[in-house]
């Protein structure tokens, strides 16, 4: 039977909020990148103009068929310099926190594409029509009219994205960069408690989307309403 010892995790608190920060760094990134960029992906699959999405369509289908973890191991293994030198980071930035925010941004950007083209595409096309006939262009048509719409019913949907992100970014693990995760398994093989710090980390990440999968329910009841 393993004794379980609980003693060395307040004393670990300060050093495993320092892995969490890096955490919430991560996802916030991927969050607010995913979107934007997912939001340009999903325009170009819907703009008509064969090129654009045909290059949108690859992407997705691209990112969406590989696994997260080769993704990361990509951006940490074969491309570190060319980071450095488009992003003119500096020396003193960790390269594997940097490779971890661009691999996560561009991988859920292909699963934020596709869930912001369907709530693009369950706007009424009417909306667009009477957008048309106040004289708006296209581009002022999706900005102030089909997007916010589309948005507000796509938020429990992207929340949930937002969920899975946070679980997925312990896969950092695999190239050795300190979140949440690694510190607290670091932790666990300094002091003899990798049983005990594994199963207080799963803890922490139930806990949090625990709380953020009741707000996603209490934001579809709003918008059901």
């Amino acid at each position: 039977m393993h004794h379980f010892d609980w003693s060395g995790i307040p004393g670990a608190l300060p050093t495993l909020w320092t892995g969490a920060i890096v955490t919430f760094e991560i996802t916030v990134c991927a969050i607010v990148v995913g979107i934007l960029w997912g939001t340009l992906l999903a325009l170009l699959r819907l703009s008509g103009i064969k090129p654009l999405q045909w290059f949108a369509q690859g992407y997705v289908t691209v990112f969406r068929s590989i696994p997260l973890v080769m993704v990361l191991l990509w951006f940490f293994l074969i491309v570190p310099q060319l980071l450095q030198s488009v992003l003119s980071l500096s020396p003193n930035i960790d390269i594997r926190l940097a490779s971890a925010m661009v691999a996560f941004s561009l991988f859920e950007a292909a699963y934020y594409s596709e869930i912001i083209r369907a709530g693009i595409q369950a706007v009424p096309r009417g909306q667009v029509n009477a957008s048309f006939a106040l004289g708006m262009r296209y581009s002022q048509a999706m900005q102030h009219v089909v997007l916010p719409q589309a948005f507000r019913a796509m938020v429990p949907l992207l929340l949930t994205q937002a969920i899975v992100l946070f679980q997925d970014t312990a896969l950092v693990y695999v190239i050795s960069l300190a979140d949440f995760f690694r510190t607290a398994t670091n932790i666990g093989d300094r002091d003899g408690t990798t049983v005990e710090m594994v199963l207080f980390a799963g803890a922490c990440y139930f806990v949090v989307c625990v709380i953020a999968s009741g707000i996603v329910k209490s934001l579809q009841k709003k918008v059901a309403t």
